[in-house]
């Protein structure tokens, strides 16, 4: 059973979600994909990353394309950019 101030305090923190956008798991920067996208590229790091829809509102990386991101890794790694 929840109490009311667990009950508040779990509201508050949903009045500060951000909802139709998530962070990349590489660079932390806030992407928003266009509604019903399954792949989404961050423009900043160009990590490609998989999303799912919780909601039609609210996209969720379900983890990278592993193709892009090995690539991407393997580059990062000789110093390229």
């Amino acid at each position: 059973m929840t109490t009311s101030k667990e009950r508040s305090s779990l509201q508050e923190r949903a009045k500060q979600r951000t909802t139709g956008a998530f962070r990349c798991l590489s660079c932390f920067k806030r992407l928003s994909p266009p509604k019903g996208a399954t792949h989404y590229t961050c423009p900043q790091c160009n990590y490609e990353w998989r999303v799912a829809w919780f909601t039609p509102e609210e996209p969720r990386i379900r983890g990278p394309v592993w193709d892009s991101y090995e690539q991407l890794t393997q580059d990062r790694m000789k110093g390229g950019k």
